[in-house]
C-alpha cells in the first residue's frame, strides 16, 4: 500500500508537445449505424474537441513543494515502502549511477520525469538526491528528483544545463599559462555562482609558470570585492592544503575552461584519485577534454567534490541586461547615482558608473567586461 504524504496533492503538469499523438476519432456515425443492436457498448462520452486521451496537460499526483526556482517543479507521488533514498554519483547518457545506503546502482530515469516539458537539458544532474526503485541487483528506476537545495547552471544549445546541484561551494579553476588566463570567463562563473547564492572560490592554477606578482593587480581586484583567490601549483604543491582547508566537510563543485588542469587539482588534493589527465594542444593552446561528465567524488577528509568537463564558452542561463549590472559587485554602489534611471552605463551621458571607472574607482577591465556581458558577446 503506498503511503500517502499530506503535501501530496492532484496538479495539472505539462508534458512535451509529441508525448501522446492520439487525436479523436471520426468515425463515430460508421460505428453506430455498424452496431445498432450493441449501443451499450459504443463510447458515449467522446470529446468533440478532439483532444485525445492524453494532452499536453495531464493531472499527476505529486508535491507542489518545488519550484522553477530549484530547477524542478512537480515531485511525483511513489510507492514509499518501494523507494530508496540516493544521491547521484555520476550521469552517462541515459543512465545514472546513485549511491544508496545498501550499495551502488545504475539507473534509467521514470518515463514521466523525462516526458514532463521544462526547459532544462537533463532531468537528473550529479549531485541530485533522488528516490530509485530497485528493479534487479545493482539495477534501479530514478522515480523522483528532491527539491533542490541550489545549482549551478548555464545555457546549452537554448536549453538550461545545471552543471551541478546541492553544493556549499564553487571553485572557479583558471590557470596563469597554457592556457592563459581569461578574466571574462571568471566574470560569468561569478554572476552565476552568485546567483545561485553560493560562496566562489577563484583558484588560479599553474603559477609556477609566470612571474606571480604579475598577476596582482588582478587578484586584488577580486580580493576587494570579497572573492577569496587562491595561487595554486600542482607542480609545486603550493596553494594546495588551503584548498584542503576550504573543501573539508562541503561538498562542493570544480568548473572551468578545458585545459587548466582541473583533473590534475583534484589528483593533488586526493591522492590515489588518478584522475586522467592531457596536455594542452600545441597548434591552439587549448585544452584537451578528458572529464567527459560530472562526476561526484567523495574526499577522504570529509565532504564531497562534483568535478565538471571543462568548457570553452559560458552563457548565462535567465539573466536578462537589466539583471546584470547587479551582479558586479562593484558596479552596485554607483548605478542609482546616475542621471537615468534605465541608465545602461554604456553611452549615455552624466552616468556615474562611467564617471566610477575615469576616477578608479571601478576598474577598467571588469567595466569592458560588464559591458561584453550586457550586449550578449
Amino acid at each position: 500500500m503506498s503511503k500517502k504524504n499530506k503535501n501530496q496533492k492532484k496538479i495539472r503538469a505539462e508534458f512535451k508537445k509529441n508525448y501522446d499523438t492520439r487525436r479523436r476519432k471520426n468515425d463515430l456515425t460508421r460505428d453506430f449505424d455498424a452496431n445498432q443492436s450493441n449501443l451499450e457498448d459504443l463510447n458515449t462520452a467522446e470529446r468533440v474537441s478532439g483532444k485525445g486521451r492524453w494532452t499536453r496537460k495531464r493531472t499527476v499526483t505529486g508535491d507542489i513543494s518545488g519550484s522553477e526556482d530549484t530547477g524542478f517543479n512537480v515531485a511525483l507521488e511513489i510507492d514509499e515502502s518501494q523507494a530508496l533514498a540516493g544521491r547521484v554519483i555520476r550521469v552517462h547518457g541515459l543512465s545514472s549511477i546513485v549511491e544508496t545506503s545498501i550499495g551502488t546502482f545504475e539507473c534509467t530515469t521514470r518515463g514521466l520525469l523525462k516526458s514532463l516539458a521544462t526547459d532544462l537539458q537533463n532531468v537528473v544532474v550529479a549531485g541530485d538526491h533522488v528516490t530509485i526503485q530497485q528493479v534487479s541487483p545493482g539495477q534501479g528506476v530514478v522515480v523522483r528528483v528532491e527539491q533542490r537545495r541550489n545549482f549551478i547552471d548555464r545555457t546549452s544549445r537554448g536549453r538550461q544545463q545545471i552543471i551541478a546541484s546541492n553544493i556549499d561551494l564553487a571553485l572557479i579553476v583558471s590557470s596563469a599559462a597554457e592556457p592563459t588566463l581569461k578574466p571574462n570567463l571568471i566574470d560569468r562563473f561569478l554572476i552565476a555562482i552568485d546567483k545561485a547564492q553560493l560562496q566562489p572560490v577563484i583558484v588560479i592554477n599553474k603559477i609556477d609558470l609566470v612571474d606571480v606578482a604579475e598577476l596582482q593587480p588582478l587578484v586584488g581586484v577580486w580580493a576587494q570585492l570579497g572573492y577569496p583567490v587562491v595561487l595554486v601549483s600542482t607542480v609545486t604543491g603550493q596553494g594546495v592544503d588551503r584548498l584542503r582547508h576550504l573543501l573539508a566537510g562541503k561538498d562542493s563543485v570544480v568548473a572551468g575552461q578545458s585545459g587548466v588542469g582541473k583533473s590534475s587539482l583534484l589528483n593533488s588534493l586526493e591522492p590515489g584519485l588518478t584522475r586522467r589527465v592531457a596536455t594542452v594542444s600545441e597548434e591552439n593552446s587549448k585544452g584537451r577534454h578528458t572529464t567527459t561528465t560530472a562526476e561526484l567524488v567523495r574526499l577522504s577528509f570529509g565532504g564531497h567534490l562534483i568535478d565538471t568537463p571543462g568548457i570553452r564558452q559560458f552563457q548565462l542561463w535567465d539573466v536578462v541586461p537589466e539583471e546584470v549590472e547587479g551582479y558586479f559587485r562593484d558596479l552596485r554602489p554607483f548605478v542609482h547615482q546616475c542621471r537615468y534611471p534605465n541608465c545602461t552605463h554604456t553611452h549615455e551621458e552624466d552616468c556615474a558608473v562611467k564617471d566610477a571607472v575615469a576616477d578608479g574607482w571601478i576598474d577598467v577591465r571588469r567595466y569592458d567586461g560588464y559591458c561584453q556581458i550586457r550586449s550578449g558577446d
